[in-house]
């Protein structure tokens, strides 16, 4: 069955939630991703009180302090003495890939809520695990996936409800860069991340478009990957000059295709490089219409005519930023027990897609997802 609209259900709830409660939220990982979640704590999300911050590096404590007013008694370089001496109710997990999993597993331990960033861990046990001790200590679990939270997502979720796409059919992903490999952070580690496009960019636009199909068992997949530039030293004017190529093990283009029980299929292309033009976006086709998230548009037919629906308005853009409602309705999550809209199990779900592909890129062949 087609899942409830998040729109619906997030504004309900806000309009439910007690007033007044704070959550003591440690951060850990205090790096460029960070900073977005303590922008949005600070300014949209007052029920979160910041009460630490932890990261192997001086320089992200450094700017927890200087910037963000935290305490050097507040700053750790150790997630277990933290958890120890400040005891949070929770913490946000901002750490690159390889260092999701245990300090989420570690938190759960202590009875902690956590928040743990995109993609949910480094493969699908990995997931199991944190989701594991999230149910023995009866604690929250968010991962965060933000595009399910845009106002077209809403959009396109609410006219599926409405039966405008009738039984999906296929959806098709683009988390597409001509030349745009990240040349901050570990990204370029498949050790310490993973993999490339895939596990980092791809997988936002899997997740959101994974929702809209009503979220189908993915029983196979079938894929590729490609390293063909990310691993020279190109001399390329880009954006992003100056990348670690030298240090770079992931794929540049990623193409693959999952399958699910229900007959559907889901079809996959994204890159950090590739001869391309920038895209990110997914389409949806149905048996009475199909959509576009980017631009946001529905396709069917009306008066046996083939029309194109462009929405006139999806909402005030001042509400549309996806870190303030994803973070919101985590902290309302664990401070009033309401639903999470990312849980862990769809982190497990999206883990078990990218985790086929990079099998069958490997075996060279369609491998079964269970």
């Amino acid at each position: 069955m087609a899942q409830e609209s998040v729109s619906t259900k997030m504004e309900s709830r806000e309009k439910a939630a007690p007033k007044g409660k704070k959550l003591r939220v440690a951060i850990i990982g205090c790096g460029g991703i960070a900073q977005s979640h303590m922008s949005t704590y600070r300014n949209d999300v007052p029920e979160a009180e910041i009460v630490a911050g932890v990261d192997i590096l001086q320089e992200p404590l450094d700017r927890m302090e200087t910037k963000w007013g935290l305490p050097k008694e507040a700053l750790f370089k150790d997630w277990k003495v933290m958890l120890r001496e400040v005891k949070p109710d929770a913490v946000d997990v901002c750490t690159p890939n390889h260092v999701h999993c245990a300090p989420v597993v570690d938190a759960c331990n202590a009875g902690c809520h956590a928040m743990v960033e995109k993609p949910m861990a480094m493969n699908a046990k990995e997931c199991e695990k944190m989701i594991a001790a999230a149910e023995r200590a009866g604690v929250k679990l968010s991962v965060g996936f933000q595009q399910r939270y845009t106002h077209s997502t809403e959009a396109i979720i609410e006219a599926r409800n409405n039966g405008q796409f009738g039984d999906i059919l296929f959806a098709k992903i683009h988390a597409i860069r001509r030349r745009g490999i990240p040349n901050w952070g570990v990204f370029g580690r498949k050790d310490l991340q993973g993999g490339g496009p895939l596990i980092d960019i791809g997988v936002h636009m899997i997740e959101a478009a994974y929702e809209v199909m009503g979220c189908p068992k993915p029983v196979a997949a079938s894929g590729n990957t490609w390293t063909y530039l990310g691993n020279t030293d190109s001399k390329t004017r880009c954006g992003n000059f100056g990348w670690d190529w030298k240090t770079y093990t992931v794929e540049d283009l990623a193409v693959g295709q999952i399958r699910f029980d229900n007959g559907a299929i889901m079809q996959i292309e994204t890159s950090f490089a590739s001869h391309m033009q920038n895209c990110t976006n997914y389409e949806i086709v149905g048996t009475k219409g199909g959509c576009s998230w980017s631009p946001c548009e529905i396709h069917t037919d009306l008066n046996n005519t083939m029309v194109n629906i462009t929405p006139a308005y999806l909402g005030p853009q001042n509400d549309n930023h996806p870190f303030k409602r994803k973070l919101r309705n985590w902290v309302e999550g664990c401070l009033y027990g309401t639903e999470l809209e990312s849980s862990g199990y769809d982190g497990l779900n999206v883990q078990k897609m990218l985790d086929g592909i990079y099998r069958s890129a490997a075996a060279g062949k369609e491998v079964a997802i269970k």
